[in-house]
């Protein structure tokens, strides 16, 4: 039998830029970013570089006209929707590239310096970045990249702004100055527009795992403008992916790792198995009948994806698992978002430590807590009414789970919420997996019916 092709007609995203043989950065950053944003990624090499993840360790520029070939060849052919460039080296590159504007979508990533320090733009090539600026739709430098542009010194937000009007003033569209440069606790970057001026901030994440950031952020955002977005809308989604691109890093090579430039379309993969697995959880709860350990409020059973950040992307019981006549059941099905309150405790023990991917409430009595002692691994709890005065009640989960984690040496395996005047104490277990989940919760129900 033959069958008939299926073809899909993705928007296809150029990148000029250098070939990063560690993987991290350059073109091979650039083309997983752009596949795993829904886009067909073609590539023009401007330089092979023999570099890893403790720096570069050599760089070979091609020449002009083997640069030359390969964009005609990808503009012949294709009907490009976005580019964006990288590393270019030498200004004779960086005027290539302008002989061969008009280029959709431009966005230009005005790479200088590569995160281990190494130089990757001659010192002569600076100034003919102006005339390819001139042509961009969107440039964005680093804070020490926009210093040698504009020669200001940037150490805040409205530092970045003002070297953002610079580099319009140049002829780009729109400018990005990003923070992650400027120290401070939150990572704040600037989108500079003719008539507008947008604040991305995000918390700092304490790793210098960040080799090929400024290449995933650059693609990332050519990509969302080949799909259609509006510009502050792929600006928005692209800083997303990046923020956690960074906290989900790729721990690979003896130097500091890579961002993880696929960290979005894995995490998208795994819901269907997250679900999966809090149904079957939820059906040993059921079999098992664990009406002792049900709150009065129920119970609920949540599962996050390996890289969740927020409760749309953890999966609960709708309704929750509630006592009967005859044992327990769930009120309705398992869906994501479902659950706020065991959520939102799941994502702030996953601040402490992100392999906790499972988490159940259970009820609080003299019996249940003195039956804690019979899980294998370390206990833990906070008292609601020893909150802060500046922590709301909103906040008092995150509060708590923090009080927790910093009290315990290890990962908790349980925190126990004390409760308060009106609300009922708690014990949530924790779990890497539903197994561990389900195992942690029969122990705890057998110490207490014994």
């Amino acid at each position: 039998m033959t069958r008939a092709d299926a073809p899909v007609t993705p928007p296809v995203v150029l990148t000029i830029a250098g070939s990063d043989s560690g993987g991290g950065a350059g073109i091979q950053a650039d083309l997983k970013t752009i596949e795993a944003g829904g886009a067909f990624g073609t590539s023009a090499i401007t330089s092979v570089t023999a570099q890893n993840t403790t720096g570069v360790q050599g760089s070979h520029l091609l020449p002009t006209d083997d640069i030359e070939a390969q964009i005609r060849a990808v503009r012949e052919d294709f009907d490009v929707a976005a580019v964006k460039t990288g590393m270019l080296a030498v200004s004779d590159v960086i005027d290539l590239v302008v002989d061969e504007t008009p280029l959709p979508n431009l966005v230009v990533d005005p790479v200088m310096v590569a995160t281990s320090g190494d130089r990757l733009l001659e010192p002569e090539a600076e100034a003919a970045y102006e005339e390819l600026i001139a042509e961009a739709t969107l440039v964005t430098p680093n804070a020490d990249e926009a210093e040698v542009l504009t020669d200001r010194t940037i150490d805040d937000p409205g530092d970045a702004e003002a070297a953002g009007r610079d580099v319009i003033e140049m002829g780009a569209d729109a400018a990005l100055v990003k923070g992650g440069h400027v120290p401070g606790d939150e990572v704040v970057d600037v989108l500079v527009t003719d008539d507008s001026v947008t604040t991305f901030r995000h918390d700092r994440v304490d790793t210098a795992a960040t080799h090929g950031s400024g290449c995933t952020l650059s693609s990332a955002i050519a990509t969302r403008l080949a799909h259609g977005d509006a510009l502050d809308e792929a600006v928005a989604a692209g800083i997303d992916l990046l923020a956690r691109a960074v906290r989900y890093n790729l721990d690979v090579g003896e130097g500091p790792g890579a961002v993880h430039h696929t960290v979005e379309v894995r995490n998208e993969a795994a819901r269907h198995d997250t679900s999966e697995a809090v149904e079957r959880a939820v059906a040993a709860l059921v079999d098992r009948d664990v009406s002792p350990l049900v709150p009065e409020v129920g119970m609920t059973v949540a599962g996050a994806t390996p890289y969740a950040e927020t409760p749309d992307e953890v999966a609960a019981v709708e309704g929750r698992i509630t006592r009967t006549m005859d044992g327990v059941r769930p009120n309705r099905g398992v869906r994501f978002g479902a659950d706020g309150t065991v959520a939102r405790f799941l994502l702030a023990a996953r601040e402490h430590d992100p392999a906790l991917r499972f988490a159940v409430n259970c009820r609080l009595t003299d019996a249940v807590e003195d039956a804690l002692s019979d899980l294998a691994g370390t206990v833990s709890g906070y008292d609601p009414s020893e909150r802060p005065a500046d922590v709301t009640t909103e906040g008092t989960t995150t509060w708590g789970v923090g009080e927790a984690f910093e009290a315990s040496e290890d990962s908790p395996v349980a925190v126990v919420d004390r409760g308060e005047v009106g609300v009922a104490g708690s014990v949530t277990l924790l779990g890497s997996d539903s197994e561990t989940l389900v195992g942690r919760v029969e122990t705890l129900l057998e110490a207490v019916e014994s």
